[in-house]
């Protein structure tokens, strides 16, 4: 094995039988093969080596027809090393083994005698999926750093067009307005917007119009002299000063009151202020981005917002689409949230059980991505497992009433194809044996959904 490039990714193999442990070491001749024979053996090399996958059979000795040591190695590799996937194979009670294995924190089970190509592409499988955690982990450590869309999580294209709608406007200097439910991520956004732009080095300052009581909130934007009005004690500069150079991100602007509006609108047309009780105009050269859950057309159309404010700042719109509408990102952000709140929280535990992925993918998520991340937080600290259960996550099923069944299983399709392609990072052979279907007849669905590219 020496001649092999140091590369190539580490695989364990940890099975007693000396023929089978020959067949699979020349199987996977696309990974650094290590293998061990006993418990002892196995945690030495996982010490040594670090392999990113394992397989491990479940009858070992001392109890080689039993699953007593395979099972205390499968818990001692998982504390050793959480982010290790293990997959486990045995032919000693197959449905309880598997059902047990998973619970405790398998990746995946297989049942014996082994069929070397279907354990291969789950092994493959185990690989792609610990490199792309491995990369949100990455991302996630260096978002600072890493770029304007760093910290954003999501594989579903509705987000990623979002995202790329940013890259395209954030160099020129033009307001842009966010729409988009609550929770959906938009001071994220604003602030890629931010940091996509030459103004990246300038500040960015964020502020939540409807936090803020309306007598309050003209001196947040504005500032105020000194005297100004009781209790103003010394000359305060408003966030619009504060952003001189750099970018305001004005959070829920359709709840600022009209007369408010007036000298918003004033300042972008001039690119002047003046502060609450001051008689100089200051000149600011501060980039707007504001964001809404409102529906700001029908409030232009009802005369609430005021309709040549609205054209100002809505040089670009860009909507966000809810979480229920990215197929695959709710489960993928419920492994990012896990694994940032386990660290801190609870490190007993270490992924999401197959129940709880489910129930996550047919919740709704009516608040959206602010709504997964507090019921993970709240499922990483309560977890007696090493894996948060559906009933951590506190989540019921839903009650879906079929109208037109015809109209229910294309949406059931729909859904369904778009997650698998989100899961296989768009590949379609993955994508079609997630789903159980050929790859021919993956093709007819795709062209009569119209979801080809």
């Amino acid at each position: 094995m020496s001649d092999r490039p140091k590369t190539l990714p580490k695989l364990l193999i940890v099975e007693d039988d000396l023929g089978l442990q020959r067949q699979l070491r020349w199987a996977y001749d696309g990974y650094e093969v290590i293998v061990a024979s006993d418990r002892d053996g196995a945690i030495d090399a996982l010490r040594q080596h670090e392999p990113a996958v394992v397989t491990l059979d479940l009858g070992l000795p001392p109890d080689p027809d039993g699953t007593t040591e395979g099972f205390a190695t499968l818990a001692e590799i998982l504390a050793l090393k959480p982010d290790t996937k293990v997959i486990v194979a045995s032919g000693h009670g197959a449905r309880e083994s598997a059902l047990r294995a998973i619970a405790d924190g398998a990746w995946d089970f297989y049942q014996k005698p082994i069929d070397i190509d279907a354990l291969g592409l789950i092994v493959a499988r185990a690989f792609h999926v610990h490199a792309l955690e491995a990369e949100n982990r990455r991302l996630a450590a260096t978002s600072t750093a890493a770029g304007a869309m760093a910290g954003l999580i999501s594989a579903a294209p509705e987000m990623l067009k979002v995202t790329w709608t940013i890259e395209r406007v954030a160099p020129a200097d033009v307001s842009v307005m966010l729409l988009g439910a609550s929770g959906t991520g938009k001071e994220l956004l604003a602030r890629g917007v931010h940091d996509a732009s030459p103004r990246r080095t300038g500040a960015f300052v964020a502020i939540n119009c409807a936090a803020i009581p309306e007598t309050l909130l003209e001196s947040e934007l504005f500032g105020h002299e000194k005297g100004a009005f009781t209790g103003a004690v010394k000359t305060t500069e408003g966030k619009i000063e504060q952003a001189h150079g750099g970018t305001l991100f004005l959070d829920e602007i359709g709840d600022v009151p009209l007369p408010l509006q007036v000298k918003l609108l004033r300042f972008l047309q001039e690119r002047t202020i003046e502060r609450i009780g001051g008689r100089r105009a200051i000149a600011v050269d501060t980039r707007i981005v504001c964001a809404t859950h409102r529906d700001i057309d029908a409030m232009v159309a009802a005369g609430s917002f005021r309709e040549d404010l609205y054209y100002r700042l809505a040089e670009i719109v860009i909507r966000i689409p809810s979480l229920a509408e990215r197929p695959g990102d709710a489960a993928l952000l419920a492994r990012h949230f896990v694994t940032r709140y386990a660290a801190t929280m609870n490190p007993a535990v270490t992924g999401l059980a197959p129940d709880a992925r489910a129930a996550i993918d047919a919740w709704g998520w009516p608040g959206n991505v602010r709504e997964l991340e507090n019921r993970v937080k709240r499922a990483v600290i309560m977890a007696d497992g090493k894996l948060v259960t559906a009933a951590d996550l506190d989540l019921a099923e839903p009650d879906d009433t079929p109208i037109n069944l015809r109209a229910v299983r294309e949406a059931a399709d729909r859904t369904a194809i778009r997650r698998a392609l989100a899961r296989a990072d768009g590949n379609i052979s993955n994508t079609a044996r997630l789903l159980g279907i050929s790859r021919p007849t993956l093709y007819d669905l795709l062209k009569s959904y119209n979801l080809a590219d």
